[in-house]
């Protein structure tokens, strides 16, 4: 902003043509370089900025000539919004061009620019956006490596955010209610900040070592969930009555965690081990209470999580500092989305919605329309209306609508941006004109400062809060307002703007709320299935690692998906106005925070289970049936979401971990014995968290059986007109092989435009099928890949619903949950058309698990 609006002024000295307007012009170049260009290498940066003149100076001139043509000017204006929209579709570069043709047109209106001084105009905003493009390179050059390292810094710091929150929730004269909240705040924006970096580590353009990579996200993750482990230990002493001595031990070793340098992560081990000499004392002094003996676990997890962390972090940080120093080498390898450098929200969820009931006939063009026609017809609302309170600042209104429509995908969202900016402009009425007031209207530099500490302050508060941006800017815009407005008028002038930007906002709102529609419930609904997608890739990733150890599975890749699943839910479930006495937020929030306990869990039993294992195949073939009859509840749970009728139950998998859990607790102990109990421990808890929220979608919850069990009436009558129906008539694609009984192939019928087709074989486990349905495992190859594509798979029924869905990693799929008949399996990857083979599912009975390999 500095660079910019010294070249505007220093170009409008040089080529003759009022102050103001080189400012305004040259100005807008700094403006929207800040805001909306992010690029990561040069080359991109520079096409970005050195683009934006070229838009932004021909529609100044079209605004010149159409000047003395009110209803043509207005309504190009409209157009001009409608458009920025529609372009946003395309990508980033067609978006700006957008942004540019909507703010030439407005400054044009603003300024009143002749026509004959578009050439002018344009030469300044030339070099104005070079010299931005060159402060830039100098001061902000794209550096991935150093660009890691700030991230990891970030990172240390929320560290000790958590760390100073713990040292006061072990203070005994501290309020303890006030602490827990305070460590509650820290680990939340631990776990945004992770996530955050998690996201970031995925930078387009960028080649990639892929073990690097893999090791970052891993002890990124495991550093993670060592602090929050911390921190809930911590919790759980504010309830105790700690010994003095372990209290000081406990003290001690996090101010070490709080205070040690980067670099020096591996001092924790000494304050981890003080921690434990003190806990192992406390049962042998005389006098220890109940209350103060079970203070020793909870130390002991606070020392085992220091020994953790000092590990984990040594490793992450040391990464960071041997990553190669060549930007086309940095290790950076996507693994959760994000939308403007935050976590995802509600974006994606709405995203899926739309196109789901937008895929026939003239439909498909909604999603391209959608937006376009919002903010086009409530411009057209909003234009004359805006125009009558005072023609000169119409465009108050117009900004309402844009500032409305970007960001943001429910009426909740949008009210909640209405309040915001009302609250941030009353704010920065009074904060800008008490400066005013005291710099006074003659002091330009001071003037100047101003603007540049008010839109830099605002940039900084965006990302914490919507009002603390509009604080800024209005600060900004009142020092301007100041050189052409008296202070007897600043009022009136003030709270026009307020007027015209209100009416903007709700006019926006209500025009999206009515134009093709969007159910908030039903986007909620869809967020929740995108969370319970994502558990079952967890689990079926789970299921793939023990089964096969050498499967190139990235458990922690999985549990953060869960985590960026749950940032959606909440987005999207956060009331507008939370009433203490209310009830219509209270199973929301009931069900989040089952939500918010499954993700803990999820992500202690990805690092858990994350080990090599062997295990016998009566342990195995338990194991198997753990993670299918939990895919099958998943999957009954998605489609109770899909649908909105709970008719199928959730199948509660703990009594089965139990079982397996008495087996290998006879098994000689060890490291890998205790891995393997905590990882079963964290399944059985993350499956009674789901259960929980299971039951508050409406499913009936049971227990998993040894044998099978079915959960509704109709399914049983499915299940014998299958059963009656296979005796008289065999399914055509099917047969069963008189040499081996325990073997049945499924043979898959070539569907017209697929490349081929190939057999299924299945050898069924002798239990009889999970409750949960078939699960059916295989590869999916190509010529070009043999190691393996990537894609997705989906699962269509016999009635074209689709009933299952996964990923598919390095060429290997599993989706469970399947009922007996014939299905279609759908392969979707970026490197081929998509590819479809039947599948014959056998029923109840015959087969557990079933394969099916693909080849394109």
């Amino acid at each position: 902003m500095v660079t910019s609006l010294a070249v505007g002024y220093g170009m409008a000295r040089a080529l003759d043509i009022p102050a103001m307007i080189g400012m305004m012009v040259g100005g807008m170049m700094g403006l929207m370089s800040a805001f909306a260009v992010a690029e990561n290498t040069w080359q991109r940066l520079a096409r970005a900025i050195l683009w934006m003149p070229f838009p932004y100076a021909a529609v100044l001139w079209l605004a010149a000539e159409l000047h003395d043509d009110r209803r043509l000017e207005i309504g190009l204006m409209v157009g001009a919004l409608a458009l920025t929209f529609f372009l946003a579709r395309f990508g980033q570069l067609y978006l700006l061009t957008g942004m540019m043709l909507f703010n030439g047109l407005m400054v044009g209106m603003m300024a009143n620019i002749p026509a004959g001084m578009s050439g002018k105009a344009l030469l300044v905003a030339l070099v104005s956006a070079t010299a931005v493009l060159v402060t830039r390179l100098l001061l902000c050059y794209p550096m991935p490596r150093e660009d890691l390292l700030r991230t990891q810094r970030a990172f240390v710091v929320e560290a000790r955010r958590v760390a100073d929150a713990a040292i006061e929730a072990l203070d005994p004269d501290a309020d303890q209610e006030r602490a827990v909240r305070r460590m509650t705040r820290a680990l939340r924006r631990l776990n945004v900040t992770t996530v955050t970096i998690d996201g970031r580590l995925a930078q387009p353009e960028v080649a990639a070592d892929p073990d690097m990579a893999e090791l970052l996200h891993r002890h990124l993750f495991d550093a993670e969930l060592a602090l929050r482990g911390i921190g809930r230990a911590v919790q759980d002493l504010t309830g105790l009555e700690v010994p003095a001595h372990l209290r000081e031990a406990l003290v001690v070793g996090l101010v070490v965690a709080r205070d040690t340098p980067l670099g020096s992560a591996q001092g924790l081990r000494p304050a981890a081990e003080i921690i434990r000499q003190q806990a192992d004392a406390v049962p042998h002094r005389p006098g220890t209470g109940s209350r103060q003996a079970e203070t020793v676990e909870p130390a002991y997890r606070v020392a085992h999580l220091l020994d953790s962390l000092a590990g984990s972090l040594s490793q992450w940080l040391a990464l960071g500092w041997s990553s190669p120093q060549s930007p086309a080498k940095v290790p950076f390898q996507p693994t959760v989305a994000l939308e403007r450098d935050r976590p995802a929200g509600s974006a994606a969820a709405t995203r899926r919605v739309l196109a789901a009931g937008t895929e026939t006939s003239w439909r498909r063009a909604v999603p391209f329309v959608r937006a376009p026609l919002h903010a086009g017809i409530a411009a057209a609302i909003v234009c004359p209306i805006t125009d009558a309170v005072d023609p000169q600042r119409f465009y108050w209104g117009l900004v309402g609508v844009m500032i409305t429509l970007f960001g943001t995908n429910t009426t909740h969202e949008r009210l909640r941006k209405f309040g915001h900016r009302m609250a941030g402009t009353v704010g920065g009425a009074v904060i800008g004109i008490a400066l005013l007031h005291l710099v006074g209207h003659g002091h330009v530099y001071v003037m100047l400062t101003i603007i540049v500490a008010g839109i830099t302050l605002g940039a900084w508060g965006m990302q914490r809060a919507y009002a603390l941006w509009v604080v800024g800017l209005v600060v900004a815009l009142v020092q301007l307002y100041g050189l052409t407005t008296p202070d007897a008028g600043m009022d009136h002038l003030l709270g026009e703007r307020l007027l015209d930007n209100g009416l903007g906002i709700l006019i926006a709102t209500l025009c999206a709320a009515l134009i093709f529609p969007l159910s908030g419930r039903r986007i909620t609904r869809e967020a929740e299935r995108g969370y319970v997608s994502a558990v079952d890739g967890l689990v079926s990733q789970l299921a793939l690692r023990w089964e096969d150890p050498d499967a190139p599975v990235r458990l922690r890749g999985a549990a953060r998906a869960v985590d960026s699943a749950l940032f959606q839910v909440v987005s999207l479930v956060r009331p507008l106005v939370r009433m203490p006495l209310g009830v219509r937020g209270r199973d929301a929030d009931h069900r989040t925070a089952l939500l918010t306990t499954a993700t803990g869990h999820a992500r202690a039993l990805a690092a858990a289970a994350d080990i090599d294992i062997d295990l016998a195949p009566r342990q195995a073939e338990r194991f198997t049936r753990i993670t299918a009859v939990l895919a099958g509840s998943l999957q009954a749970l998605d489609r109770s979401l899909a649908t909105g009728e709970p008719e199928e139950s959730w199948q509660r998998v703990g009594p089965l971990v139990r079982e397996l859990k008495a087996e290998l607790d006879m098994a000689p102990p060890g490291p890998r014995a205790a891995r393997i109990r905590s990882a079963l421990r964290e399944l059985a808890a993350l499956d009674e968290a789901l259960a929980g929220y299971a039951e508050q979608c409406g499913l009936t919850v049971r227990s998993a059986a040894a044998q099978d069990v079915v959960t509704s009436p109709m399914e049983r009558r499915t299940q014998a007109f299958l059963a009656e129906w296979g005796t008289r008539r065999p399914p055509r694609n099917a047969a069963v092989s008189d040499a081996s009984p325990a073997t049945v192939a499924v043979a898959a019928t070539h569907i017209p435009g697929t490349e081929t087709s190939l057999p299924v074989s299945a050898t069924p486990p002798p239990a009889a099928a999970p409750p949960g349905g078939v699960t059916v495992t295989g590869s999916v190859r190509c010529d070009r890949h043999p190691a393996g594509c990537a894609g997705w798979i989906t699962v269509i029924n016999g009635r074209g619903k689709r009933v299952a869905a996964g990923s598919v990693q390095s060429g290997r799929y599993r989706v469970g949950g399947l009922r007996p008949g014939p299905h279609t399996l759908v392969v979707s990857a970026s490197a081929h058309a998509p590819h479809a083979e039947l599948l014959s599912v056998p029923g109840a009975g015959e087969a557990g698990r079933i394969g099916h390999d693909m080849w394109l």
